[in-house]
């Protein structure tokens, strides 16, 4: 089987295991059915998710232009807390930054190298937390925008991790902790706006298709290395897991145009 494309971050369904879909110019992959098989990935170009040109991709799958331009790549979406939507203020695009700010957005607690904070909108339950690896989540808070989560969760990362390490995430080093009570720990660090959104909803658990989990992670870099083959033993979070303990982050690598084969067995 080959298929050629700009790569996008798998697309997931909530199940046991979580089931990865890839597509690539129209053709749909089963990622889940490829583990135990061997997999030639070679770089064949780049094209930007925004303009569709080949220069070379900036960040988050957008050439320099587009990252610059595009409301899709604006602060507030790493930065929750400089959200302006619900003051009418328009920062790169105001119609699409109030479809996307001023809806329902929830501040959570998850597990995946460690407790973290983060903030996502309630639409993108569980699929956030698939993404970043997480085995299980618990939500802190339900608010009725993208601000009141920014605020919650800058007020939280004093006393919480807001990030993941991607290693000890990869390698399954679970640390055993009751995100209940981290949640009843935090409640008291939170902004008074907030306060009244407390959420009751129960932890989510999620089980990730891994065979094999790394021993020692490398990364593969495309550009470095520009054509690699390995046999798939695993799939968390947006990593694509291979024997030889290489790891490839395919949502890192957005825009980036792929050749993808796999190889049949003899």
């Amino acid at each position: 089987m080959q298929f050629e494309g700009p790569l996008r971050k798998m697309m997931t369904e909530f199940s046991e295991p979580i089931q990865y879909f890839m597509e690539l110019r129209g053709q749909f992959l089963q990622v889940n059915q490829l583990l135990d098989k061997t997999i030639e990935i070679s770089f064949k170009g780049y094209e930007c998710l925004s303009c569709g040109q080949g220069a070379p991709i900036f960040r988050q799958g957008f050439c320099k232009s587009c990252f610059f331009e595009v409301p899709q790549a604006a602060d507030w979406i790493i930065h929750p807390e400089q959200s302006k939507a619900h003051l009418g203020i328009e920062d790169r695009d105001l119609a699409y930054e109030q479809k996307m700010q001023l809806q329902p957005h929830v501040v959570y607690l998850a597990n995946s190298s460690n407790v973290k904070v983060g903030v996502t909108r309630k639409a993108q339950i569980p699929t956030r937390w698939i993404d970043q690896g997480a085995h299980e989540a618990l939500p802190l808070l339900e608010v009725p925008n993208r601000y009141l989560a920014g605020i919650a969760e800058v007020a939280l990362k004093g006393h919480v991790s807001d990030k993941t390490n991607w290693r000890t995430m990869l390698k399954n080093e679970i640390e055993d902790v009751d995100l209940w009570q981290w949640k009843q720990r935090l409640i008291q660090f939170l902004p008074n706006e907030v306060v009244a959104y407390l959420s009751q909803e129960h932890k989510t658990s999620v089980c990730f298709p891994v065979i094999a989990y790394p021993i020692k992670p490398k990364s593969l870099n495309l550009s470095k290395t520009p054509f690699y083959t390995g046999k798939l033993k695993g799939i968390k979070g947006q990593y694509l897991i291979f024997e030889d303990d290489t790891v490839f982050n395919v949502r890192s690598n957005e825009g980036i145009v792929v050749g993808l084969n796999v190889l049949t067995e003899v």
